[in-house]
């Protein structure tokens, strides 16, 4: 149980580390693009949103691997919970 929790605590911490650093970096690539206004504003939240669903993605995997899925079961519950995620 507290391997469990240790686990959960780490993935949060991780997950944000991950937004802070993906804020940073989206607003850095708009700057890049010279993106300005509604623009910026629109490829900045769509930046935000894909780094967070990646983020996801490691600890949906995470997840999987101590229900100890495999194969097509663990394509659909790692697919579920990255969508889960993204809501």
């Amino acid at each position: 149980m507290h391997k469990l929790l240790a686990a959960l605590a780490l993935t949060v911490a991780a997950f944000a580390g991950t937004a802070h650093a993906a804020d940073s970096t989206c607003e850095a690539k708009a700057t890049e693009k010279k993106l300005a206004g509604a623009a910026k504003t629109s490829f900045v939240k769509k930046c935000e949103k894909d780094a967070a669903a990646g983020g996801a993605s490691a600890t949906c995997e995470a997840k999987a691997d101590e229900k100890k899925l495999a194969g097509a079961a663990k394509n659909s519950f790692v697919k579920k919970c990255v969508a889960d995620a993204a809501k």
